[in-house]
């Protein structure tokens, strides 16, 4: 379909306003992704991929849940296909796609790094998109850090676990050819997984080879977990991020905690009730130590994970097979909140909900804690994994907004294993430019574009920077 293309340059800015806003002070903003899943030895490596099923396609577990719904084999998703049968079946798949935002990020992603903006994917454009893409893959500045460069990116932050080694880090960190920074994030999730003793001593096992000490009690592994923090810190680390289904908050006792582990430890699972207990001391002995290390924390709150117990032994985790939970969340959380603020350790802390329904809960409990330490210092974070789309990015900065300050807020992620899927944060930035021109346009704000413009580029770049205390070079800093 050659010259159909609808993604132009003002692509979702339907006043005046919002595109002197988008144009005049948000579109060249750097990019600093607090949080995101690349592979860190792909940076460290300058990894050049091999096709466009190499950089769009593996890992990708939204576009597995689409193909599948569209009714492709597995084959084409996880499968044994080769990779143009699996670009050819996504590519089938896309016009199927229209109101879901995948339909958006596709053309999106097209249009920039590949400037792919006179055409829209089907089956009948997927050979040349295919040809022209991987063309351009094969060119020097569509390696890993080459498109990071073509993004504006300044600063990305991975997902690392307390065992893993951070050599990636510290390579890229030592490259002065290279000035996008890209720090750790301590995410130590697995110390939790007491009710899965098969996963939690291979665990285990790896943590005590990465700390060089023994993991054969409940308060070693306290101890192994403190000395990874130091290494962690001592390689740049400044936040740590916690995916859990729900706030543990239960009462407990040390001798129970330590009695867990070691149940756990021998290999068998401990009681629903006693893992609760463990998980929530674990909880607060971690947020602990992010006060004491000085870093901001993520909590991730929501989703239950890997419901297909069929395709999880076939493929594992992260594979396209977690959904919304409904857990109530509201007193654990004021009550998990609530310990470590009469303590005064709570550090900075972003909340994150996977569903839509607990967006005024989260963005009110947000208001119970804040102490004038650090503006917005526990933040509503943006609409994340299903919510990150034009209905849930709209409904997350309209309960913000209502409830808490907009201003201060930190912005947009990707929540993304592709080094394609920058373009979310000009999905974002878009949609915020145009709810504030709308907001002009009506009379709800003042005419002041210079005054909101400055407001909108803290959102999509400074807050961020100072709230995580990010050091970036003065070339990053417009």
């Amino acid at each position: 379909m050659p010259g159909n293309s609808f993604i132009t340059d003002e692509f979702l800015l339907h006043t005046e306003y919002a595109r002197e806003l988008y144009h005049k002070y948000v579109k060249q903003m750097p990019i600093v992704d607090f949080h995101c899943h690349l592979p860190p030895q792909q940076v460290a490596d300058d990894y050049q991929f091999e096709n466009m099923t190499d950089v769009w396609l593996k890992g990708d577990h939204y576009k597995w849940r689409l193909m599948r719904a569209n009714g492709v084999p597995e084959k084409y998703c996880t499968g044994d296909a080769s990779d143009w049968e699996k670009f050819s079946k996504w590519a089938e798949t896309v016009p199927s796609l229209m109101r879901n935002p995948a339909y958006h990020w596709t053309h999106l992603e097209l249009r920039k790094p590949f400037g792919i903006n006179d055409r829209l994917l089907g089956p009948d454009t997927a050979k040349g998109v295919w040809d022209k893409c991987n063309r351009l893959l094969a060119k020097p500045e569509f390696s890993a850090r080459g498109i990071m460069k073509q993004m504006n990116v300044a600063l990305v932050c991975t997902t690392d676990d307390p065992a893993d080694d951070l050599e990636a880090h510290r390579r890229v960190a030592e490259d002065p050819s290279f000035d996008i920074q890209m720090l750790p994030t301590w995410r130590p999730d697995r110390a939790l997984a007491v009710d899965q003793p098969e996963v939690f001593n291979a665990w285990l096992d790896r943590l005590e080879a990465a700390s060089d000490m023994a993991c054969d009690s409940y308060d070693a592994l306290l101890e192994a977990l403190r000395a990874r923090a130091h290494f962690f810190k001592s390689r740049g680390c400044k936040m740590a991020d916690h995916g859990l289904e729900t706030p543990y908050s239960e009462e407990y006792t040390l001798s129970e905690v330590r009695a867990a582990f070691t149940k756990a430890r021998s290999g068998k699972a401990p009681s629903a009730e006693v893992a609760a207990a463990y998980k929530s001391a674990v909880m607060y002995e971690l947020c602990l130590l992010n006060h004491d290390m000085g870093w901001a924390q993520q909590l991730h709150l929501g989703p239950i994970r890997n419901n297909n117990t069929r395709m999880f032994h076939a493929l594992g985790p992260d594979s396209g097979f977690d959904s919304v939970g409904d857990l109530p969340m509201a007193r654990p959380l004021a009550k998990f909140l609530d310990r470590l603020d009469r303590e005064d350790r709570l550090t900075r802390t972003v909340l994150y909900t996977i569903n839509p329904a607990a967006n005024m809960m989260l963005a009110t409990m947000t208001g119970n804690f804040q102490d004038g330490s650090v503006p917005g210092k526990i933040q509503f974070g943006s609409g994340w994994w299903f919510n990150d789309q034009l209905d849930g990015m709209r409904q997350h900065l309209e309960t913000l907004s209502q409830t808490g300050i907009l201003s201060r807020f930190i912005g947009m992620l990707t929540d993304s294993r592709s080094f394609l899927s920058y373009p979310r944060h000009d999905y974002f930035r878009r949609l915020l430019c145009n709810i504030f021109g709308d907001d002009i346009h009506l009379g709800l704000l003042p005419k002041t574009p210079g005054l909101i413009g400055k407001m909108l580029q803290d959102i999509c770049y400074g807050n961020a920077v100072r709230y995580f205390g990010f050091a970036l070079p003065e070339a990053h800093r417009k």
